[in-house]
């Protein structure tokens, strides 16, 4: 999980890898976590309320431990076939907690991209 994980962080603008003091992985913008990796929760991203809402319809996610009630959600195992809706969820978590500049060239870039 976290190769797939690391893939996806690591092709976003200003990312960085943080291991904190208790091992846990998280992927940070400006300081800002918006994805997590514990052995609790597994893999944890930044979503919002609405998003959760959504999510939590879907058997595989379920509220993230303490963070839950900021949006967070959470999926212990996801399987190979859940990696493209994650790709996509973790890219949402990185623009919720991205400074403003980053949020507008990276969706330069995917419009760029768009018309190719």
């Amino acid at each position: 999980m976290l190769e797939n994980v690391r893939r996806v962080c690591l092709l976003l603008p200003e990312v960085v890898e943080h291991i904190d003091g208790f091992g846990h992985i998280s992927f940070q913008i400006n300081g800002k976590s918006f994805v997590k990796l514990t052995k609790r929760a597994g893999l944890s991203f930044k979503s919002d309320l609405e998003t959760q809402e959504l999510l939590l319809q879907k058997r595989q996610f379920f509220k993230t431990p303490y963070i839950g009630r900021h949006g967070w959600v959470s999926i212990k195992s996801p399987s190979e076939g859940d990696w493209d809706e994650l790709a996509e969820l973790i890219s949402e978590a990185y623009l919720r907690a991205a400074p403003k500049r980053l949020v507008k060239e990276w969706k330069e870039l995917q419009e760029k991209q768009l018309y190719k």
